[in-house]
């Protein structure tokens, strides 16, 4: 029987291949002994510490490395925690929702590996100030999705773009929902311009649903009875005039996003930003430096609104994309005024333009807009020192530069003869 086969311990006289039977703590004993033998002779313990040794010095002497490389030493942007935070909470609600690809978060890169490029949105890419972030970043060697849908924003300010593989441009509006694998967010999509956000008010309180960089602006501040503005000052701001739209718009944005920052963990931060100017904005969009130099250009009087000594502050495109990308990638959350202290009235700005286009050419004055503010100038006490930010470009260095760019857009191939024609310097 099978049953038969089977050894059983209470037989008079077990197998001859049964072995005799050894305590388990004395096994152990024996093993450890060996062991113990094993490892100090030949002197391993003294190659071990020498092999310990030589690494740390290793690691000591190697050099620490950004993934950023930008002026300055600067740590993560958000960790992979805050990236599923944000997908989590914002699903039911945001344009955008974001799910980490294992973001390198600072430290030390290993000799001999570049930084690894980031894949990273820019909202309203395809804009003025939009397009000039996405070609700092594509410099850089990230990948970039634009995502544009053109009410403001102009193909031609990215078709440079087209074809390079570490560019992608999606035109849909922010307002709907859009499911992008990603890192970064730059939320630049709100139409910034008077004749724009005038247009379509609704649009522009309804399109701050994403967000992990906020471009904010200085109209948050209203009609400024603080003057320089700082970060702390609360602003002055009629609530119900017809620029509130937009004011209103950007404070509701500042507040939804710390809301999102203090209840579901969400890495944000967020930039005021000032007057900017530079190649590529909107030749008609009712701003001020736009408006004169395509006047100046086309021989039209420049329009100078009220008595010309309201005050405003002019920054280079170029300083401000500086200053969001190291706001981007710094530790500190914001708000930051990004703009240049250099101060103007309406008359010196529109003296400047003349000086740089036509010295004949004529002010006409009219009369004020409605919730016009009477002055308006950044403190960047804050950015300086967090930051190590502060604009480089002056009025007079810039304007030129832009005035080259209108000049093409406006009068194409007779460019040359307009600017044969012109008395200032360009």
């Amino acid at each position: 029987m099978a049953s038969e086969l089977i050894y059983r311990r209470h037989d008079a006289s077990p197998p001859e291949f049964a072995e005799k039977y050894t305590p388990k703590s004395e096994k152990s004993l024996i093993w450890l002994s060996r062991s113990l033998r094993y490892f100090f002779r030949q002197q391993r313990p003294l190659f071990l510490l020498f092999g310990m040794a030589l690494a740390a010095l290793f690691f000591l002497l190697s050099p620490r490395s950004s993934p950023y490389p930008l002026d300055s030493d600067r740590n993560m942007w958000m960790s992979t925690e805050a990236a599923h935070s944000y997908g989590a909470h914002h699903s039911h609600r945001a344009a955008i929702q974001t799910a980490s690809r294992g973001l390198y978060v600072g430290g030390k890169i290993p000799l001999g590996l570049k930084r690894k490029g980031l894949r990273v949105v820019v909202t309203g890419g395809a804009g003025f100030v939009g397009s000039h972030l996405v070609d700092r970043l594509i410099a850089r060697g990230d990948s970039v999705i634009v995502v544009d849908n053109f009410f403001t924003g102009r193909k031609e300010n990215v078709m440079h773009h087209f074809g390079n593989p570490n560019f992608e441009l999606v035109r849909h509006d922010v307002v709907e929902p859009i499911l992008l694998e990603v890192d970064q967010i730059y939320h630049l999509a709100c139409p910034a311009s008077p004749v724009h956000y005038k247009f379509n008010p609704v649009k522009t309180i309804i399109s701050f649903c994403i967000r992990f960089l906020l471009t904010s602006t200085s109209e948050v501040y209203g009609d400024p009875l603080q003057h320089p503005q700082v970060e702390t000052y609360w602003g002055n701001v009629n609530p119900i005039g017809v620029r509130s739209c937009y004011d209103e718009g950007k404070r509701t944005a500042e507040t939804l996003t710390m809301d999102y920052h203090r209840g579901a963990q969400v890495e944000v931060r967020i930039a005021r930003i000032f007057n900017t100017y530079g190649p590529r904005m909107c030749i008609d969009d009712g701003r001020v430096v736009s408006n004169f130099v395509a006047q100046a250009l086309r021989k039209e009087p420049l329009t100078v609104y009220g008595d010309g000594k309201q005050t405003r502050s002019f920054q280079y495109v170029s300083d401000l994309v500086e200053g969001l990308m190291r706001l981007m990638e710094g530790e500190h959350i914001g708000p930051f005024n990004l703009g240049n202290p250099g101060e103007f009235t309406m008359l010196e700005l529109a003296s400047v333009v003349q000086d740089t286009i036509d010295p004949n050419a004529k002010i006409e004055f009219r009369p004020n807009t409605e919730d016009d503010p009477h002055k308006r100038k950044p403190d960047i006490t804050r950015a300086k020192q967090l930051l190590g930010w502060e604009p480089k470009i002056s009025l007079r260095q810039g304007l030129p530069l832009m005035v080259s760019d209108f000049r093409q857009r406006i009068f194409g191939d007779q460019s040359e003869a307009a600017a044969t024609t012109s008395t200032g310097a360009d």
